[in-house]
């Protein structure tokens, strides 16, 4: 019987290794002679991804804020 770890383990193995292979085929977009962006579109794009995971990062996170007036 697989246990929770286990399951953690195997699950986030594999999508993490999904999402850095989209990296890497994002990253072929930079390729200038066949495509044509501005600074401004790769700030966007970049700003998107640091967004999310930022918030991606926070549902790890232990830490609960309490609630006060």
């Amino acid at each position: 019987m697989e246990t929770r770890k286990d399951r953690f383990r195997r699950i986030v193995s594999r999508r993490t290794n999904e999402i850095i292979e989209k990296f890497r085929i994002l990253g072929n977009c930079a390729n200038k002679s066949s495509y044509e962006y501005t600074e401004e579109d790769v700030n966007k794009i970049f700003r998107a991804i640091e967004a999310e995971l930022r918030n991606t990062k926070a549902k790890f996170s232990i830490r609960r804020k309490k609630f006060s007036l």
